[in-house]
């Protein structure tokens, strides 16, 4: 009980110094994810006015922008805050083929069933 209520500071595990990088590396995180939000959202309210009448061929390379800017908060998310990006490259291998697998089999199912019907 009485760990619980000891200060902060006596809680840390790093120095001043590793605090001041860490909350700097936060701060990057942040201020990327909210451009890459933001030209999300301002791509998703305005692509008709950008794309004048060429809307419908337009369509396809808005959705693989949106795609990419989701693939790439994606990974900042699990890399920065999930604490992925900070581990051993085996350890990220074996998690990331394992999505990277059952994603490319999710793909398959779904064109598979739509050639089907």
């Amino acid at each position: 009980m009485e760990e619980a209520n000891k200060p902060y500071k006596y809680a840390v595990h790093h120095s001043e110094e590793e605090g001041k990088k860490i909350r700097k590396n936060l701060w990057k995180v942040f201020w990327i994810l909210l451009v890459v939000t933001t030209v999300e959202v301002s791509l998703g309210i305005f692509w008709k006015q950008l794309s004048g009448d060429n809307s419908d061929m337009a369509w396809p390379i808005v959705k693989w922008i949106f795609i990419s800017l989701t693939l790439l908060k994606a990974f900042y998310i699990v890399a920065e805050f999930m604490h992925l990006g900070h581990e051993r490259k085996g350890f990220i291998l074996t998690i990331m083929v394992s999505y990277t697998v059952l994603i490319i089999y999710f793909i398959y199912m779904i064109l598979a069933e739509a050639i089907v019907q």
